[in-house]
């Protein structure tokens, strides 16, 4: 008779701490919510509540919501605005530089056809006789 409503006793008592442990897995998101300071606190809370309904369905999207936020950089997208502008001016900076390259072999090329159009005499040296031009045509 004792192991019976031992029994009893025992099977209430994992009932109740399955029953709070469920709500307290529940309100996890929430409770990260909270310490960070995040501005959708309640809706997280509420949310939390929804999803023991729908079995903690929706429960890891909470988890992420709760956890993006942080009150020193906010939703963390500030710094990749930043970096993104970083990146464009570098960019910017390199387009340029192509273009002043693209000038300067350009301006090379240009200098280059000119003298090979005209080509100079041959030279004599002091001895009247004629001396190669030991410069290569391109």
């Amino acid at each position: 008779m004792f192991l019976d409503y031992f029994a009893l006793g025992l099977l209430v008592f994992v009932a109740l701490v399955i029953f709070y442990g469920i709500i307290v897995i529940h309100d996890i998101p929430y409770e990260i919510a909270k310490e960070r300071d995040h501005p959708h606190q309640d809706a997280i809370h509420h949310a939390g509540w929804v999803s023991l309904f729908t079995l903690h369905a929706i429960w890891p999207f909470l988890w992420i919501w709760a956890t993006l936020w942080r009150k020193e950089r906010g939703w963390g997208f500030q710094k990749l605005e930043q970096e993104q502008h970083d990146t464009h001016h570098r960019m910017e900076l390199l387009m340029e530089q192509v273009e002043q390259l693209q000038q300067e072999v350009a301006a090379l090329k240009a200098d280059k056809t000119v003298p090979s159009a005209v080509k100079p005499a041959p030279t004599a040296d002091s001895s009247g006789n004629q001396v190669a031009d030991n410069r290569e045509d391109n």
